[in-house]
């Protein structure tokens, strides 16, 4: 397979420590990263450990490029390293004190501690707009259903997280908050036009775009008035037209997993990366089923082969996820297990986390600046 593939793929690892299987697959397809979840972590030492096996597995591969381990922390529902790790309220608690340096604070703790034993890449703030209360996928993981205020908290949290060296990853373009599905179940399909959605959901993708943001994951929900044939994933209006010309985004973007069963249940498996590459996506994210990946290799492999998918546009999203790991991932030293024993879980991410859960401000932070 041609090296360039493998670094559009991010996939997921089965358990808490790194298989010889699983190295040689990242170090023979050259894999551009590994997303990290609940089951791939025991405790601060152990997840060190981890992070340290698969970034020395660079010396071995094709680019010799760090990988990107990212992984969903939130806050609230979707945290997946429990304490010792700060525990995070919601970000709907964020919303409601309203604050932009407790934002800040939040995304720069919550970042310096994922940093702290070799997480580059959140896959956060959410900055999806709450139009549908009873939404069963988003519901307090949104910040607000205000869009301006939204677009406040999630600035506030990207430039937290880029203050702490981790990379941030707007979602779930062009906006998650209105579905009555969850897209990890079935495909959503959305009544909005276009217009709607300047409104009121890309209102906060776009002024996060403006705080440096290098990231953004792709929902899987048919909006039928904007583009009835394709998912946004597989769709090159939502990607081309609006995210790259009309919004001007030149960052990298990514799927949400592409195992999800929206996709899964109405696509088979050899066409889904073919679809999400030749529409203009840049990384494939495959994190649960562990055979999918090597049938992607395969079938992106016979696409190009076949003139199906381009070359050129595989160098496009090559050149795009190599700036980014050259940009954010080459110049931060590493953090020893001594040190970020010290910054998981210290009292100040804890007065930070206690004071958003609670709405209470104490003095000492209030009255600093960020």
């Amino acid at each position: 397979m041609n090296h360039k593939l493998g670094q559009l793929m991010m996939i997921g690892v089965e358990g808490k420590v790194l298989t010889p299987d699983e190295a040689e697959f990242i170090v023979r397809n050259n894999i551009g990263g590994v997303c990290l979840f609940s089951r791939n972590y025991e405790s601060p030492e152990q997840l060190y450990q981890l992070c340290s096996d698969l970034q020395a597995l660079q010396p071995r591969m094709t680019d010799k490029a760090p990988l990107f381990i990212g992984v969903d922390m939130e806050g609230g529902r979707v945290q997946r390293f429990k304490e010792p790790f700060t525990i995070w309220p919601p970000l709907a608690k964020l919303g409601e004190l309203n604050s932009n340096s407790m934002a800040f604070r939040m995304g720069q703790s919550m970042g310096e501690e994922l940093r702290s034993v070799g997480v580059n890449l959140n896959f956060a703030p959410c900055v999806d707009v709450l139009t549908n209360p009873d939404n069963p996928v988003i519901g307090d993981r949104a910040i607000s259903n205000d869009p301006e205020q939204v677009t406040a908290m999630a600035s506030g949290l990207v430039r937290g997280f880029i203050k702490a060296n981790i990379i941030p990853c707007a979602k779930h373009f062009p906006g998650h908050g209105n579905t009555k599905v969850d897209s990890h179940y079935e495909l959503p399909v959305e009544e909005a036009d276009l217009e709607t959605l300047k409104a009121r959901e890309l209102i906060p993708f776009k002024k996060v775009f403006r705080s440096r943001i290098d990231m953004v994951l792709l929902s899987h929900i048919l909006f039928k008035n904007i583009d009835a044939d394709n998912p946004v994933t597989f769709s090159s209006y939502f990607i081309q037209e609006l995210l790259r010309k009309e919004l001007r985004y030149s960052g990298v973007i990514i799927t949400d997993d592409l195992d999800m069963k929206a996709l899964a249940a109405n696509y088979a498996p050899e066409e889904i990366p073919v679809k999400a590459l030749t529409a203009g996506v840049d990384i494939l994210l495959y994190c649960n089923e562990f055979d999918k990946p090597p049938m992607a290799c395969e079938a992106i492999d016979k696409a190009l082969k076949d003139k199906v998918l381009d070359m050129a546009r595989i160098d496009e999203s090559y050149q795009r996820v190599m700036a980014l790991k050259e940009k954010r991932l080459t110049k931060v030293p590493p953090v020893t297990l001594e040190e970020a024993q010290a910054i998981i879980g210290s009292e100040q991410s804890q007065i930070v986390a206690q004071a958003i859960a609670t709405g209470e401000v104490p003095d000492e932070i209030a009255n600093t600046t960020t």
